[in-house]
């Protein structure tokens, strides 16, 4: 991702437009038309060779001729001579360029796409391009409107980003007459070169935008958007709605996983993933906004309603409920006051109907005990018009309390427009369904925030999978021209990753299969063996409680028919035979692995059994996991509710089927050639988990493992073991569960260390702060953290350095922190010297950091690293290093 030139994109000081006109409708003409009307300070200089004036301007011939080299350029020429345009714009120096034409799809003389020679014109320059085939840019604060769209924009601080050109439009034309301002309205386009990535990493760090709004269609390069998204979803809401919400994978999948886990499914899991809300439609981009936009203590999902109709209130209550909502219960302390000031007849409950003919005082009257009740998380106010009270009145009176409260306050004005005392001081929605609606969004605006900052349990130090033996596995399945493993294959990956599976062995034929049963010990369970049939129970290919060696034989006969009769090409290999296992009160389950053609592999868990897909439920979730992910993914189906335990049955054992999700995510993240796995049923109760049935289809790898997912995960091979001082020390990555050992090195510095740490008087860090610091995102940040066991054998962490990279890898900010008692014993200069390493390798070119002019030893640390010194802000020293060179 990069940032690289887009402040020229979008505060250009001067601007070109390429193929300018004043043919009337025309994109040249519209677009010089915008430019001149809404205000732009900078020179606006037209190029086309055609004219030698346009509106009593100079018209230039070339980009050559032009009096000053252009920040931004907006090309408006036909297709095919776009390339040159873009080499010339290179050559004179421009470096951002808005390209309105469309048809660059077609192929190019030297036979690529007109598209591909564009930006291969492009890349010697760094020259950035949106588009092509977009409407353009529009930057009210600056009066920029660098685009043909038929309505400059009022201006705000929403930032709005559409991949359809008509919707650009149409929200546009819709936002103009609700008078809703933006930040940045900007249309992507094509995205060949700017794409999502690039404006989430530009926006989310942009003062004058507060919240930003997608339109997406689709996404490429995975891993930078979902790098993006998540650094901006820290910093600020980021609302999407995603198209194509009904669109199946359009591919054949050999396994009950790939079959579930359709595209606009994986882009749920991972917009969540990311931390962005999700909504239906582009009506409720703006609602979520609107209450976003008004930052409020978030109390929890118990919201309170206060109508003077009961209609309107039932109906908000239906949406709240029926929307996943909760009713907030008033307390009996609140119904007292509330009997007090209301009269005889209201519903004395949440809906509270205060009756039609309600004056604005006992509106007052009612709010003030209702805000005050802890119980009641939120609250919408309803009002519908009546002769006794307009909106006006009840908007003036109720709109300060409603400012005022502690907690998220709406308002919903029935019949006619927001009254201005309300407008732009507390949400507004038109309707009581609309209201909650946006609440809804609230809720899950926060809950998605929550997963960002919750901490995982530490997992297990011994998991340690036999990768190896999984890979000559399927190396040998390759070699032979299979692409789906045997069930005993499968299961032998499964328990090289340690998930406890089900013995099983194969028979030939019928007798061996009675004699292997024998063996096992009964009643068993009979499967037919073929590489040509993955789902064995669509043809009859599964029996089980069989209790002697003859119903063994007898059973073998007769899937041996069945599956010849339905699948006469299949080829039968024999059957597996394994024992029967007994877990009262354990549940069926699906767990498994798909592969997404743009987020990569995807973990799929929900019910199992042979009716999956007609119940439907399940959760997807983008590897790595850890326990919070694992269990958020589990949480998010119906089963889940069963899983806890109820009545007379007890809860399963959770903590080992997150243990098993993460561990499938692993072997997601470390086997290339896996493309799809299933396992289900996944037998799990109170004893534990046990797969009872696998397939895995596989395809050659097209690279190494790590590359295919959108998430980097922990990468374990920058781990490194050392002696130091008698100690064994392990310096490695810092993970998020790291974060109760940080707590106590935090605690072990002095304040002065702190102090040198944060250039403040910090004596304790928020766990907001501490979540910030212990869950990095491996594709942008690095913090490499010492490890050695305490005195008790746990693991402590000694000392931590982190680097925090910009988008285009020009540089490294860094930071350390040692334990106070442990400084100038050579702990710091392991951690710095590991740091320089990882940021070398990685093609960094500088890093830098500050430090307070008096904080001798971190000077006298930099300079024996090579460090040179430059004059920081506010009396401190800027320390930068140069990582061309050796150290």
């Amino acid at each position: 991702m990069s940032r690289r030139n887009l402040r020229q994109l979008f505060a250009p000081r001067s601007v070109a437009v390429i193929g300018a006109s004043d043919r009337a409708h025309s994109v040249g003409a519209t677009v010089m038309r915008n430019l001149r009307q809404d205000g732009f300070g900078g020179p606006v200089w037209p190029v086309n060779p055609r004219h030698a004036t346009l509106g009593g301007q100079r018209c230039y011939a070339t980009v050559a001729q032009l009096p000053e080299t252009p920040d931004l350029a907006l090309v408006c020429t036909p297709a095919e001579s776009v390339p040159g345009v873009i080499a010339e714009l290179g050559a004179r120096g421009t470096r951002a360029a808005i390209v309105l034409s469309a048809g660059l799809e077609r192929a190019a003389p030297g036979g690529e796409t007109l598209s591909a020679a564009m930006l291969k014109a492009a890349r010697p320059y760094c020259l950035r391009i949106l588009g092509p085939n977009c409407i353009g840019v529009l930057v009210p604060g600056i009066g920029l409107n660098a685009s043909f769209a038929h309505l400059g924009a009022h201006t705000g601080s929403l930032a709005f980003v559409a991949q359809s050109g008509a919707l650009t439009t149409a929200m546009l034309d819709w936002a103009h007459t609700r008078r809703i301002g933006f930040s940045h309205f900007i249309s992507l386009g094509n995205a060949a070169d700017v794409d999502f990535g690039d404006l989430l990493e530009y926006l989310g760090a942009d003062a004058e935008t507060r919240a930003i709004l997608l339109y997406i269609e689709s996404v490429t390069a995975a891993r930078k958007f979902m790098a993006a998204a998540r650094a901006a979803a820290r910093n600020k809401p980021v609302i999407v709605v995603k198209a194509g919400r009904t669109a199946a994978a359009a591919r054949a999948a050999t396994s009950h996983s790939g079959a579930l886990a359709g595209s606009d499914a994986v882009y749920e899991a991972a917009l969540r993933r990311a931390g962005l809300l999700r909504v239906a439609t582009t009506r409720q981009l703006f609602e979520a906004a609107e209450i976003l936009a008004h930052p409020k203590p978030f109390r929890g999902p118990r919201l309170a309603i206060v109508s003077n109709g009961g209609g309107p209130a039932v109906m908000a209550t239906d949406a709240l409920v029926s929307g996943g909502g909760t009713l907030a219960q008033v307390s009996e302390a609140t119904l007292r006051e509330l009997d007090a000031v209301l009269p005889r007849g209201w519903s004395r409950g949440n809906p509270l109907d205060i009756i039609g003919d309600a004056p604005p005082q006992r509106y007052a009257a009612a709010l003030e005990p209702v805000l005050a009740d802890a119980g009641v998380d939120a609250l919408l106010v309803v009002h519908a018009p009546t002769a006794v009270a307009s909106a006006a009145a009840v908007a003036r009176v109720c709109t300060p309390l409603l400012a005022r409260a502690a907690q998220p306050a709406l308002g919903c004005w029935l019949g006619g427009e927001t009254p201005s005392a309300a407008t732009g001081t507390v949400p507004a929605y038109a309707t009581a369904e609309e209201a909650v609606e946006a609440f809804l969004h609230l809720c899950r605006y926060h809950e998605a925030q929550a997963l960002l900052r919750q901490t995982p349990r530490s997992l297990a130090r011994d998991f340690r999978p036999d990768t190896p033996a999984v890979r000559a596995i399927i190396s040998a399945a390759l070699a032979q021209g299979r692409r789906t493993l045997t069930e005993p294959e499968a299961k032998d990956v499964l328990t090289a990753y340690q998930i406890p599976v089900v013995a099983t062995r194969i028979a030939r034929d019928a007798a061996e299969a009675a004699r292997l049963a024998a063996m096992i010990g009964f009643p068993v369970a009979l499967k037919i063996l073929s590489p040509d049939i993955s789902h064995k129970s669509d043809v009859g290919g599964v029996a089980l409680d069989l209790a002697t060696p003859a119903a063994v034989e007898a059973a073998a006969a007769a899937i041996l028919e069945r599956s010849r009769a339905l699948k006469s090409a299949a080829r039968i290999e024999g059957f597996t035979v394994q024992q029967m296992v007994r877990r009262p009160g354990a549940y069926e389950l699906l767990a498994g692995i798909a592969l997404d053609p743009t987020f990569g592999p995807t973990l799929v868990f929900g019910q199992g059994g042979t009716a999956v897909e007609v119940i439907g439920d399940r959760a997807l979730a983008l590897p790595p996991l850890d326990s919070v992910l694992a269990r958020d993914l589990i949480a998010r189906t119906r089963v889940y509710r069963l899983l806890q335990g109820y009545r007379e049955r007890p809860p399963v054992d959770l903590p080992a089927l997150e243990l098993t999700l993460i561990k499938l995510a692993q072997l997601a993240a470390d086997v290339a050639e896996l493309v799809e796995l299933d396992i289900n049923p996944l037998l799990v109760g109170a004893e534990g988990v046990v797969a009872l049935d696998a397939r895995i289809a596989l395809a050659p790898a097209a690279g190494p493992a790590v590359a295919r997912l959108a998430i980097r995960p922990y990468p374990g091979e920058l781990e490194e073991e050392l002696s130091w001082h008698g100690r064994r020390l392990l310096l490695r990555p810092i993970r998020p569960e790291d974060l109760p050992q940080h707590r106590r090195l935090l605690a072990a510095t002095t304040p002065e260390d702190r102090r040198a740490r944060f250039f403040s008087a910090v004596n304790e860090l928020p766990e907001s702060d501490l979540t910030r610091l212990t869950q990095i995102d491996y594709e942008r940040d690095m913090a490499f953290i010492a490890s050695a066991p305490d005195g008790a054998g746990a693991a402590e962490t000694l000392g931590v350095v982190r680097a925090s990279t910009d988008p285009e890898n020009l540089e490294a900010e860094f930071a350390i922190l040692v334990r106070s008692d442990l400084k100038q014993q050579g702990l710091g200069s392991l951690l710095m010297r590991k740091l320089i390493r990882y940021c070398r390798e990685r093609g960094t070119a500088r890093l830098v950091g500050d430090t307070l002019g008096d904080n001798r030893a971190m000077l006298h640390l930099a300079q024996a690293l090579g460090f040179h010194r430059e004059r920081g802000v506010s009396g401190a020293v800027h320390l930068v290093l140069d990582l061309h060179t050796d150290t």
